[in-house]
């Protein structure tokens, strides 16, 4: 399996920090809210909690944010709540995209990806149209600094990891969607911590874009999707170089 980071590097765009900050501590919020709703308050005996807590974390959101969250869940005095949806379509140049959504309002966000789908080169598809060319997996990152690269490669794999690689002092390594908590625990039991861990998608193959025009097109669709409030993720097969992702920022 190769070119995980791609999507990696196209998610982390240069863009304004403040708003990329608020963006992210309502998305942790919604997901948080979300899996205390599905196996309550503990992380402990909550794997979807803990990564929450955990992105939380690393994005710098405040202990006090994290607690509210779980508290207004565990109450959810108000009745709140949010319906996961997954909306597929393509993007220039045949891109495949997925949009995983947290939302209280399915015919609000509805009209709003398809508008920003039509007004930025793509069009939003039926269900199942782009969804067969991704996987569900997990995804981990530990920071490599002072780390053995062949030591890590062992755990990993005898801990259940189907692949890692390292690269620019970053390992990445993919599980299966189940396997990510076991391998998760066995890093962290040898010491090893972990920069950063998720349940993502991952496509099974990746279409090359190497025309500037075509790729400041589909990052900016890019861009449009992930402001949106009621989206969590966006998820491509593109493949965009470095460089030219670079370049465009």
């Amino acid at each position: 399996m190769s070119g995980h980071s791609k999507w990696s590097n196209i998610k982390r765009r240069k863009g304004k920090q403040d708003e990329i900050k608020g963006k992210i501590f309502t998305q942790i919020s919604k997901e948080i809210f979300v899996a205390v709703r599905q196996g309550g308050p503990d992380p402990e005996g909550n794997f979807r909690l803990k990564l929450c807590i955990q992105k939380a974390r690393a994005n710098n959101m405040p202990v006090d944010n994290i607690n509210r969250s779980i508290q207004k869940a565990a109450g959810n005095t108000n009745n709140v709540a949010y319906d996961e949806v997954l909306y597929e379509g393509y993007g220039p140049a045949g891109v495949a995209i997925l949009c995983e959504i947290l939302t209280d309002n399915r015919n609000r966000v509805a009209s709003e990806v398809r508008y920003i789908f039509s007004r930025n080169g793509g069009n939003l598809g039926e269900t199942g149209c782009v969804a067969w060319m991704f996987e569900r997996k997990g995804r981990m990152t530990v920071d490599m600094e002072g780390k053995d690269e062949d030591e890590l490669m062992m755990l990993a794999l005898d801990a259940g990891a189907e692949d890692i690689t390292v690269e620019d002092g970053e390992a990445e390594i993919i599980t299966t969607s189940e396997d990510l908590e076991a391998v998760k625990n066995a890093v962290e039991a040898a010491g090893i911590e972990i920069a950063e861990a998720e349940i993502t998608m991952l496509a099974k193959n990746t279409i090359e874009i190497t025309d500037e025009a075509q790729a400041e097109q589909l990052l900016n669709l890019i861009a449009k999707l992930e402001d949106n409030d009621d989206i969590q993720a966006v998820y491509s097969n593109a493949d965009i170089s470095d460089e030219l992702i670079e370049k465009l920022s």
